[in-house]
This record gives structure tokens, sequence and C-alpha cells, in this order.
């Protein structure tokens, strides 16, 4: 168990090296005021003067004091000595150089006119004549600011002292001297302040010998004024005085112990330095006992984080040819198994590679496709228009089937838009799957160079890929546009158009009877039935005219050539009021100019013309349905195999090509100076972490050996000090 103590101060070393504690380890704070005499009761735990004197505020800086003891029948073990960590390894053998070495250390950081800092100095003490102790000496509580000090020194002083005290596994040791009130004590207060319940906090009382005559500190010593928990231990120090004249610690112990023994009697045996190391070393190493399981669990996790950091930076590079090789195929492989959805980081916030590319073909591109209107940006004058071009100058019997073809290819070509943005979308995802792979592979991120060369090469061969993928997808769109099936299966044809047709106006013209009211005279009712009944000879040579039908009955035929003359007549007669050229009029010449021919309205179309621009749009809506499930069907195949497919099988091949060249090797695979080192900090970080562990889970072995050494210390000591009192 006594290793115990020793484990946690190489915990503590290897935090305050890396600036952080990852940890929060059981240890001893020592707080008070200013001059309350906690150097004091410090040098007398050591047994040497080491730390600096002076008036007003002396200690600037936390100071981690480490005490370990050394077996006196060991080589060297009687040598006293202090190592500070910022120094490594340099042993002080003199204790005044010690003392000088914290003044200048502290003048280095918080300057020379009573300045404070928060960075801790840390000292190791090895001595045959100290327990194993971790004992943090804070800055005494001050108040008013003096020198460089901050207005709000007291605040800032607070703070400090909070930042070690809020630590749940350490002890806090509150140094308040005996000539004042304990009620009043400021580290007492602090103490409470992160400890309520007092199961961490023990007093000590100073200055004892300095209480005005006829009083003592009986009822503070037992807790009657202020109850302590732990307890409270008076202790003597030496006055000022003694200190100027050197006084020797070992002296001042005796006299102590006889002040305690005429003065307090029925305390001997619970005062004085030596019964306070005593009851530090085993508050500490109960302490560390109860956080034990929390200390090795915080370990455990500890070793995983930096194992994992660990394995981040990799292992240094000895054999660069195949280190490079491995990790262009483990780009590759990974690359294609993010396209094929085997890869075994697969997200779970968003789709990425492979499935993203197949919502992009059939939700993105699906859904653009669907909400094109086979009708769009197609009017009927514009329908008109190209039947009435497809004729020529002669009246058309039937709808010209060069018109369709005309009108359809110009709403196809409307496809191509969507299927090269389709192109563009799975490019970008291409693009994306190469950063991805680039976070996940560990390799990369050692590598810099090496991982911006890759994304070179990759993009590149993205690139080339991305011309021909946009003109197979072009030629699509043209092959559609090259030959207009209107023979295909699912081509409904003229014939089906015009039969629905017919039937809604048969359905209309039913409608429209219902509407004739029964009490209108006869004669009435014959009017509304001829006008009823003339749209059906409208009908039949509409359908004459489409289908060019033969056969029909003599008077309807007459009825046709008479419906004819009337429609052109009516048709054309707008168009001749309408025509703005004036300058022939005016000169007499009665001609109109035909590029400037409006048609008519949608309100004043015939019967035929409706039936034409219905036929029209039909037509295009049939034959349009089916360029657009080709369209969606190939657009994909064509990407995948131009593209995807492509990149997926050359990838490899092409990153070899241009990436494995000897005189490359060295630049490709450089790491940076920041990267060894960190590796280096955590391979040392995990190798202490494990020694750290490895003592840890031996305490309870270790706990009944420290038992039998600390009982027998004890009692050798406790023999010493009773032998120098009675020789004096």
């Amino acid at each position: 168990m006594e290793q115990l103590i020793p484990t946690i101060n190489k915990l503590q070393d290897v935090f305050n090296t890396v600036g952080r504690e990852y940890i929060q380890l059981p240890q001893i704070v020592v707080t008070g005021t200013q001059s309350s005499g906690k150097s004091s009761v410090l040098e007398s735990l050591v047994g040497r003067d080491f730390l600096p004197r002076g008036t007003g505020i002396v200690t600037r800086r936390p100071l981690i004091l480490q005490l370990i003891h050394t077996d006196p029948d060991s080589e060297g073990g009687e040598v006293e000595y202090g190592k500070f960590l910022h120094l490594g390894d340099q042993r002080f053998t003199d204790f005044l150089e010690i003392r000088d070495e914290i003044q200048r250390e502290t003048d280095r950081v918080s300057g020379t006119n009573k300045g404070i800092s928060s960075e801790p100095i840390s000292l190791k003490i090895f001595s045959p004549h100290v327990l194993n102790l971790t004992l943090v000496d804070t800055p005494g509580i001050t108040k008013v600011p003096i020198g460089d000090q901050p207005a709000d020194i007291e605040k800032q002083m607070r703070e400090l002292v909070l930042s070690y005290t809020k630590n749940p596994n350490c002890l806090i040791l509150a140094v308040s001297p005996a000539n004042q009130d304990l009620a009043t004590s400021e580290a007492l207060k602090l103490a409470k302040y992160v400890d309520s319940q007092g199961n961490r906090t023990l007093c000590v009382c100073t200055k004892l010998d300095l209480m005005d005559r006829g009083t003592d500190a009986m009822d503070a010593l037992m807790g009657r004024v202020v109850p302590v928990k732990l307890g409270i231990i008076g202790v003597v120090n030496r006055s000022q005085h003694d200190i100027n004249s050197n006084k020797p610690i070992q002296t001042a112990i005796k006299d102590e112990m006889l002040f305690f023994q005429r003065k307090y009697p029925s305390l001997v045996g619970k005062c004085g330095t030596i019964y306070l190391a005593r009851v530090l070393n085993k508050l500490l190493i109960h302490h560390i006992k109860e956080c034990l399981p929390e200390l090795k669990t915080r370990i455990n996790v500890m070793i995983a984080q930096y194992q994992t950091v660990l394995a981040t930076y990799g292992e240094p590079v000895d054999e660069k040819g195949p280190q490079l090789l491995q990790t262009i195929t483990k780009f590759a492989s990974t690359y294609c198994d993010t396209i094929e959805g085997t890869a075994k980081d697969i997200q779970t916030a968003e789709l990425c590679g492979g499935a993203r590319i197949c919502y992009i073909f059939h939700e993105t591109f699906g859904r653009t496709l669907s909400s094109v209107d086979p009708l769009e940006g197609l009017s009927t004058t514009d329908i008109l228009t190209a039947i009435r071009n497809a004729t020529g100058p002669r009246p058309a019997l039937f709808v010209p089937e060069i018109a369709f073809e005309l009108l359809v290819k110009r709403q196809i070509q409307r496809l191509q838009d969507p299927s090269v943005r389709c192109v563009e979308l799975v490019y970008d995802e291409l693009q994306r799957i190469i950063q991805h792979c680039g976070r996940h592979i560990r390799d990369l991120n050692r590598f810099v160079k090496l991982h911006d060369k890759i994304v070179e090469v990759v993009t590149a061969l993205l690139r080339t890929r991305l011309q021909p993928t946009n003109q197979m997808v072009e030629h699509l769109i043209s092959i559609e546009l090259a030959y207009i099936n209107t023979n295909h299966p699912d081509f409904i044809g003229g014939a089906t158009v015009v039969s629905d047709w017919m039937q809604r106006e048969t359905n209309q013209r039913r409608r429209n009877r219902q509407h004739v009211g029964e009490g209108k005279a006869g004669g009435e009712k014959d009017k509304d039935k001829k006008s009823l009944v003339k749209p059906d000879s409208a009908v039949t040579s509409s359908g004459f005219w489409l289908f060019g039908g033969r056969g029909g009955r003599k008077d309807d035929s007459a009825a046709v050539a008479e419906s004819e003359a009337e429609e052109d007549k009516d048709y054309d007669a707008p168009m001749m009021k309408s025509s703005s050229v004036d300058t022939p009029v005016e000169r007499g010449w009665s001609f109109v100019n035909h590029t400037d021919v409006p048609l008519a309205g949608a309100q004043d179309l015939t019967s035929k013309q409706k039936m034409e621009v219905e036929l029209i749009e039909g037509l295009i809506k049939s034959y349009f349905q089916i360029v657009k499930k080709n369209i969606q069907d190939s657009v994909p195949k064509a990407v995948m195999h131009f593209l995807v497919n492509h990149v997926k099988q050359k990838i490899q091949s092409e990153l070899v090509g241009a990436l494995y060249k000897e005189a490359e090797f060295d630049v490709l695979l450089e790491e940076s100076e920041q990267i060894a080192a960190r590796r280096n900090e955590a391979a040392e970080m995990l190798a202490v972490s494990a020694l750290q562990f490895m003592f840890v889970s031996t305490w309870r072995t270790l706990s009944l050996e420290y038992h039998r050494l600390s009982e027998r210390r004890h009692k050798l000591l406790v023999k010493f000090v009773i032998c120098s009192c009675t020789n004096a």
C-alpha cells in the first residue's frame, strides 16, 4: 500500500508535464490566510528549511510537494535531496538551493513585485525521515492588493484555492492560527464551501505558544468551538526569532513535545508535528483506497482513449514502399465499398455513397421527370400554327404527321437538362466520397501530402469521365429525337384520341339536353334540337378530315361541304379585319401581310380546330410518357456504366500509376513534427496509465504490507522522540 502514494505522484507528474489533469487525483491541499503558518507546517513535516521566507505574501504560486520515503538501509537511501519537475533529473542536496530555485521560478512566472500565478511548481523531496505524502501549498488568502497584484486579488486568490479544493478526491488541510477565533477562520470557510459535510477537511491550529496569558485552545482543539469531522491538531512552529537564528527543526520538534506536555498534557498523543504527519499519511492512504474504484475506472477510460489516439497516429514508417501501396489499396477498397454499401463505417445521420446515388436516380431524378408537364410551354396557338405550316398552301384534309413530330421533339428536348443535372449530382457525390474516405483512413490523417495527392488523382479521374458521360446522356436524348416511333405498342394513336373526343362531345350534348326546360313551346324545342344536332355534322366532318373517311351519306357530304365553307369564312374574316398593314390599303391594294396574320383565339376555335388541337395534345402526352420512361431507365444505366463503374475499376490502377514512384516516397510519406510529438506523448501517457492501472489493481495485496510497515515505523519514531525528550 505504500506504493499507492508514489503512484499518485507519478500520475501527478505526468499531468503537470502535459499541462492538463485528466484524472482528479487524491492529494492534500493546504489552505490558509497569509502568515497563518502554512509554510512552517510544511517545513516541519519535511524536517528541513526549504521554503522562501519574508514579510507579506511569499507563496505566490501553488507548490505541489511530494514527500517520498526512502529506505535508509538501501544504497544512497540515507541521502536527502530534492528534484524539480521543470529541471528533470537534476538533484538538489542543499535545501537552501531548493529555496532559491523556488524563488527564481516564482519570479520568472509571477514577476518580482508580489504578482501571483496559478501555474504550479512541482517539487519532490526524497528522505528517510518523511512519510509518503502529496501536498499542495496554495498562496495565502489576502484581501488588499499590493505591488503588481490586480484589484480583484481576493477573488482571484479564492478561485485559485477553489480550483484545488473542489476536487472531490482531495483532502483539505485548513491552517488557522490559535490566536484568532476559529469561527472567523477564512480557511475553514472556504473548506466548508466545497465540503459542506466535512468528510475531507482536517484543521491545523498553529501559534498555540503565542496565545494571550491566561487563555488556552483546549475548547478549540476539542472541537467545541468549530467541530471538524476529521479533527483539529495543534502544532507549535518556530518563531521568526528561531528562523532568523537558524534553529534546527529537530530541536523545534523536541521543544514542541515539551510544550504540549507542559500546557496540554491530556493531548500530548494527539498534537504535534509527528502526530500530524502520521494522521495525514493515514488519511491520504485511506482516502486513496476509497477513491481507487473510481480512479481505476477513469484510468481504464484513459487507457482506451490513448490507445485509440495512438492508433490514429500509427507506427513510424520503416519500409515506405509497402506502406504507400497499402495505403493506396486501402483507400481504393474503402472508396469502392462506400459505393457498394459494404463499408465498415456506415453513417446513420445521412445517406452516403451508393445509397445517395440510388436516391439521386430514383428520387431526385425520378421526381424531376415526373414533374415535367408534356404540354408545358406549348399553347393552342403553337399547335395550330404548326398544323397550318405543315400543310403548306393547301387546306388540310388530315392532321399532318409532321406537325406532331415537330411538336413532340420540342417537348422531348426538355428532358435533356434534368438528365445532365442527374450526371452532375452523381459526380458531386463521388467527390464527397473522396473526402469521406480520407477522414476514415487513419494513415491519410498522418500523411497530409499523400492525402492531397490522392484527392488530386481521383478528382482528375472523375473529371475525365464527366464529359463522356454527359455526351452519352445527350446521345440518349438525340436517339429519341432521331426516330419518332408511332408504331410503339404503348402509343395510343389518333383513332383512340378522336374516339375519346367524340365520346366527350356526346356526353356534353346529353348534359345540355337535360338543362332544356320541359315547359318550352314545341317550336322552341325543335329549335333547341336543331342546335343540339348541329355538332353531329361537325363531328362527322371532323372525323372525315382527320382520317379521310369515305362512304358517308350524300346529304351528309353536302352538309360537310357547306359547314367547311361557312367555317372557313368565319375563320378568315377576323384575320382580314385584324390586319395591321395600312399602306397597301391606302394605295387601293386588296391583300394582307400574311406574316402578321394572328390566329384565332381559343374561344373562336371551330369544332375542327378543337379536334385537331386535342388530337395533337393527346398524341404528344402519349408519346412523351413513352420517351420519359425510356430516359428514366437509360440515364442511370449510362451514368453507372460510363462514370461510376469505370471509376471503381480504374481507381486503384490510376493511383498506383500516379503515386507509386520511389522518388516520391519520402515526400508522400512525410509526417509533420506535430504528429510525431503527439505519438510520443500518447505512447508515454499510455505506458504510464498502464503502469498506474497495474498498481491500482494490486492495492488489496499491498494494503496488508502497508499496515505492518507503517505501525513499525510509527513505533520507532515515537521511541526516538521520547528518548530525545528524556535526554533533554
